[in-house]
């Protein structure tokens, strides 16, 4: 278990470095759009490259974070119903969701986006629209952002699992505290 405890704090410190990286495109977004509003307004044109640009970046935040906000246990889920159980349940609860649920889903989207991605590649597809962008570079962060999931997702199983059988500290406690908690501050 030892072993596996410590695969999960590496899958942890890379979502959490590929996190706070991707921060800096939320940025790039907001400069991008903003910029192109501006010349768009300003001069009276524009360019679907900018547009185009502004969707992938806004996109990539979004796979690419995806690993990243499981980790810090801010991903969509329901409380209402979950928090009424003993903490052992909703830990189990967790582990089967992971198991069952969100790891099969992760795979899937990962072969499935695969042969999309490569297909793209091979061609040079670009853009249908008038001076649009290569599409591979973002249907590559699709097949990377869902195995960064699954990683995380093998990762969070881990360590409920280390929970419960004594080794881990609770894997809810700091992710919760991180989260919800801080917010009410």
């Amino acid at each position: 278990m030892g072993f596996l405890l410590r695969l999960s704090g590496l899958i942890d410190g890379l979502n959490e470095h590929v996190g706070k990286a991707v921060y800096w495109l939320v940025l790039a977004a907001v400069l991008v759009s903003s910029g192109n509003a501006t010349i768009r307004y300003t001069f009276d044109t524009s360019s679907n490259a900018w547009l185009e640009l502004q969707w992938y970046l806004f996109s990539a935040v979004f796979i690419l974070c995806a690993g990243y906000t499981l980790r810090h246990n801010q991903h969509i889920r329901i409380d209402i119903i979950n928090s009424r159980f003993p903490k052992p349940v909703r830990v189990w609860i967790d582990i089967i969701g992971g198991l069952l649920f969100l790891l099969p889903m992760t795979v899937i989207i990962m072969v499935l986006s695969w042969p999309v991605f490569v297909d793209s590649f091979q061609r040079h597809e670009i853009s249908s629209n008038a001076g649009g962008l290569l599409k591979w570079p973002f249907k590559l962060i699709v097949p990377v952002g869902f195995c960064l999931l699954a990683l995380q997702g093998i990762s969070e199983v881990i360590k409920r699992i280390g929970y419960l059988a004594g080794m881990a500290p609770d894997p809810t406690a700091t992710a919760h505290a991180h989260g919800e908690e801080s917010h009410a501050k």
